[in-house]
């Protein structure tokens, strides 16, 4: 019986790599994802992952957004960690509604009632909120079902990953900057706080993407909430900061509803969003016959932009002409 060769090598098995490996499988492909961290251990575990594709520079965020705004809606009633949950996000300023106006559910101007003192203006609609580590473990086995395989471990040269199949995939995150030498990738600290959710059942946000402090509370099932949040640059170290960045969180969050002031703490949570200019989506001929295809730079959008991402680098895989079994380099 001969033995199993891929086809495509995904690097990165955080959300967009899981993704792209499962779209690929799905689509008869020999599938093998390789990480040096297990998926849970990726920046995407951490994400508070409420869809909002606004994280992200790329003319095609809109057209991506929608695609995975589609696809997560759908799954839902899946019961995979996909929750429809409405809420509100508000301005200090009046503001119009992002241009994907047209695609949450039941968008709408908030009443004053329903605007927190400090802030001007608002937004009510239904969105997916995601819990991460439930999802992440639905896409692992979704991969396996698909025929697609994920290995753990050691760290790949493009070099090294052509020897393996034709096709490689970048979804490093923010590893990208090592494994292609793209040195406008940054890592970006992002740091959420876990408590025992006291009541609280709609979204709520605050836009303030232009500084470190966030302000944000997404409900995760009926028992957990997310508080967050932060965005570091510079500061790469991946354990939380309980005293500044949490107490900083909670302080903030409380001061929009004052049952989280007491809620009991379960955990924190740090991720390294990869920052770019624009996210990569592109193809390129490495060597004869070996085609790469990136797929990173989605900063904290990455949940957000996954499966629209994934379908387009599903649409080059597919549509190439550029590989064969034999790739010389």
């Amino acid at each position: 019986m001969p033995s199993w060769k891929a086809d495509v090598v995904v690097i990165g098995a955080g959300v967009s790599g899981l993704t792209t490996g499962v779209l690929l499988a799905e689509n008869g492909l020999r599938v093998l994802v390789r990480t040096n961290k297990p998926p849970l251990r990726t920046t995407s575990a951490a994400a508070g992952a409420m869809w909002d594709p606004t994280l992200a520079e790329h003319a095609a965020v809109g057209e991506w957004g929608i695609r995975t705004l589609r696809v997560l809606s759908g799954l839902v009633r899946e019961r995979v960690g996909v929750r429809a949950v409405e809420g509100v996000e508000v301005f200090t300023t009046d503001h119009d509604f992002p241009g994907w106006d047209k695609a949450p559910s039941g968008a709408r101007k908030c009443t004053p009632s329903e605007i927190p003192p400090g802030y001007a203006a608002g937004w009510s609609y239904t969105t997916p909120i995601v819990d991460m580590p439930r999802y992440l473990r639905y896409l692992q086995n979704r991969l396996i079902r698909g025929g697609g395989r994920l290995r753990i471990g050691g760290k790949l040269r493009v070099g090294t990953a052509f020897k393996i199949a034709p096709i490689v995939v970048n979804c490093a995150g923010t590893g990208a900057a090592r494994f292609v030498g793209d040195d406008s990738v940054r890592p970006v600290r992002g740091q959420l706080v876990v408590v025992r959710n006291p009541g609280i059942t709609k979204f709520f946000t605050a836009a303030s993407f232009d500084s470190s402090m966030m302000t944000y509370m997404l409900p995760q099932g009926d028992d957990i909430l997310v508080l967050g949040g932060s965005m570091d640059e510079g500061f790469p170290r991946s354990w939380p900061d309980k005293r500044r960045v949490a107490a900083g969180i909670i302080d903030r969050c409380a001061a929009v509803d004052r049952r989280v002031r007491h809620a009991q703490v379960l955990s924190q949570r740090v991720g390294l969003r990869p920052q770019r200019p624009q996210v990569r989506l592109e193809a390129e001929l490495w060597a004869p016959g070996c085609l790469l295809v990136h797929n990173y730079g989605h900063g904290g959008s990455g949940v957000s932009l996954s499966w629209g991402c994934a379908e387009a680098v599903a649409a080059l895989v597919l549509g190439s002409s550029e590989t064969s079994a034999a790739c010389h380099i």
